[in-house]
């Protein structure tokens, strides 16, 4: 009378199945119910960090980042000029996106601003889930069953980063814009398998946020041109679409707001960590002098970061393009506040790799453990002790230190490697010779 355990069609669909009298019994496999304690643990780790957020944060500064794209809406909708738009006070923030993004945030201003701030927080840890379970493949592989449980654990270790944290506290668009980001350019599709052409997610989170369309210099340098066609024309088409619904915005934007760098905030705050922000801070001498400099270093990282990444794509590594890109981009922007930097979730997950290389898992750890640190703030207390400043310095500006220090050991383990190794086969840049998933 006992039942039969089978793993047929269920199997493959991640269950069991018991029959018993004629029924069909289905039981959750071990995989799934591991995956499911993975996400749990997400959850409870999320709990303080929203309950502080989302509960007991001061309700003059909730959520202020998504304030300004409902603001926006809303402005949209009652014919209000959309750059004059300021949130209410203390914090009086302008909208500083192109206009396409406040199209895009028109369900923004549906309902309450609390049910939309929950809503946002909880897209952000749905994201992060994905974002972990794309960048961390190699590792999870090595888990089977367990895939699931470790991926919880990495995405509950990344909710406590700073740029996570900070992501969730303002109510911000980066776990959008680097999800989107990573899907399209290290998705795998397999052969035959219906896709949508590389380039269009980046296309459009360009024209939500400009700081995607540094992938299109790493396409072009990698002439990669057909995805680079495709993410140009994307972006061009939306933008060219809201022009000519929003004609006094778009002018006003791309004319005006764009070029206005003070509207982000003040730019030489230790929450600023790109290499603008850290030369504010430390250059000493002439600020026509300080720009030129940032020029320099500018156009020096910009071409070091563009040719690792070209080189990555030639070895294959579409994770490791999003990351370098992500870091380059973080470096060469006039500004990058610290929650930008959750380009470092996709960071962590290429110096880790599968694991297997010491090095690599020192680098992720140390970049890790800056990131739970809150390195730059913890930096900013130094300089008003008793250690010496250059102690305290170095820390305020310990992200953009780091990322350039990151890129330099992605090269070290990745490009460095590949090129001491004997190759079986050449490295080819035909499409038609690549694998369906890094096709352009």
């Amino acid at each position: 009378m006992g039942g039969e355990r089978r793993c047929g069609e269920g199997g493959r669909s991640g269950q069991t199945s018991d029959r018993e009298n004629g029924e069909v019994i289905v039981a959750p496999s071990r995989a799934t119910l591991l995956r499911a304690l993975g996400v749990t643990i997400l959850v409870v780790t999320a709990i303080p960090v929203v309950r502080h957020y989302l509960i007991r944060y001061p309700v003059e500064i909730w959520q202020v980042d998504l304030e300004v794209y409902r603001e926006a809406a809303r402005a949209l909708v009652s014919g209000f000029p959309l750059y004059d738009v300021r949130t209410p006070p203390p914090q009086f923030l302008p909208f500083t996106y192109p206009p396409f993004a406040a199209l895009v945030g028109l369900p923004l201003a549906i309902g309450s601003f609390t049910a939309v701030g929950w809503a946002w927080t909880v897209l952000q840890l749905v994201l992060l889930w994905v974002t972990v379970g794309m960048a961390f493949r190699p590792f999870l592989d090595r888990f089977g069953d367990r895939r699931g449980l470790v991926q919880g654990l990495l995405a509950s270790c990344g909710v406590l980063t700073m740029p996570v944290l900070e992501g969730i506290r303002f109510g911000q668009v980066n776990a959008v814009v680097v999800a989107l980001c990573l899907a399209d350019v290290a998705r795998r599709v397999p052969e035959g398998g219906l896709r949508m052409p590389r380039g269009v997610l980046v296309g459009l989170a360009a024209a939500v946020k400009l700081t995607p369309a540094a992938f299109w210099v790493h396409w072009a340098v990698a002439r990669r041109w057909r995805t680079l066609a495709i993410s140009v024309g994307t972006a061009a088409g939306v933008t060219l679409v809201t022009a000519l619904l929003l004609p006094a915005a778009s002018a006003r934007f791309w004319t005006d707001a764009l070029l206005d760098p003070e509207r982000l905030g003040p730019n030489a705050g230790t929450s600023n960590q790109s290499l603008r922000g850290v030369l504010l801070r430390v250059w000493p001498g002439d600020p026509g002098l300080g720009t030129v400099l940032w020029l320099v270093l500018v156009v020096l990282v910009g071409g070091a970061g563009f040719w690792l990444s070209a080189r990555l794509d030639r070895l294959g590594e579409p994770v490791a393009v999003v990351a370098v890109v992500g870091l380059v981009a973080l470096l060469v922007s006039p500004v990058s506040w610290v929650h930008h930097y959750h380009w470092c979730v996709v960071v962590v997950a290429v110096l880790l790799g599968d694991g297997r290389r010491w090095q690599g898992v020192a680098a992720a750890t140390v970049l890790s453990a800056a990131l739970w640190a809150r390195l730059p703030w913890l930096g900013l207390s130094m300089l008003e002790g008793d250690l010496p400043r250059w102690i305290g310095r170095t820390a305020q500006n310990g992200f953009a230190l780091l990322a350039v220090a990151a890129l330099a050991m992605i090269w070290w383990l990745m490009v460095r490697t590949a090129e001491r190794q004997p190759r079986s086969c050449p490295v080819t840049t035909n499409e038609s010779d690549r694998p369906a998933w890094q096709r352009g």
